[in-house]
């Protein structure tokens, strides 16, 4: 069983680099849905995401229906501020791949795909009247470790040992 983010039409590259990021750190798939508002040899891309890029999975996708053809029948949840249901109130999926779907920064997801896909809608309560929306990558890491949460976190290390002789190296 694998999580999968999927970013429609990202628009600021430091927020993919973050997510990329994330991914690398949770073994999650990143898919990214065409067209990207930058190009993915962008310094600031590859800055937020560090020396990390090596350990993404990454699969590009033409549009949102050629996205749509390759996902099938798995589980798909799109995140959006317009859903009834909230994250935490989902039972995610522990035997098969998890997708969630985040919308570009500036406009979200399309409002008839919403439409389409209303009860996989989720959420993340926030308070409407003074913020528009949260940040992308932040958004990104809330779900996502939600879902590894109820997943127990497998194949992730739970807890780490600090390596006092590397850190004398390095002169720490």
């Amino acid at each position: 069983m694998t999580n999968h983010i999927v970013l429609f039409e990202p628009q600021i590259p430091a927020n993919t680099g973050n997510i990329a990021r994330t991914c690398a750190g949770t073994n999650a798939v990143l898919h990214l849905i065409k067209p990207l508002g930058f190009s993915t040899d962008d310094k600031q891309l590859k800055r937020a995401g560090l020396d990390y890029w090596h350990d993404v999975s990454i699969v590009y996708h033409d549009n949102l229906n050629d996205f749509l053809t390759f996902l099938g029948n798995k589980p798909l949840y799109l995140v959006t501020k317009f859903a009834k249901q909230v994250y935490s109130d989902i039972k995610f999926n522990q035997n098969e791949d998890n997708f969630f779907i985040f919308g570009k920064e500036t406009t979200g997801l399309p409002e008839e795909f919403m439409k389409l896909y209303e009860k996989q809608c989720i959420r993340i309560p926030m308070n409407d009247e003074h913020v528009r929306s949260l940040n992308l990558s932040n958004t990104v890491a809330i779900v996502l470790y939600e879902a590894l949460r109820q997943q127990e976190f497998i194949h992730l290390e739970r807890s780490h040992t600090y390596n006092t002789e590397k850190a004398e190296q390095l002169g720490w």
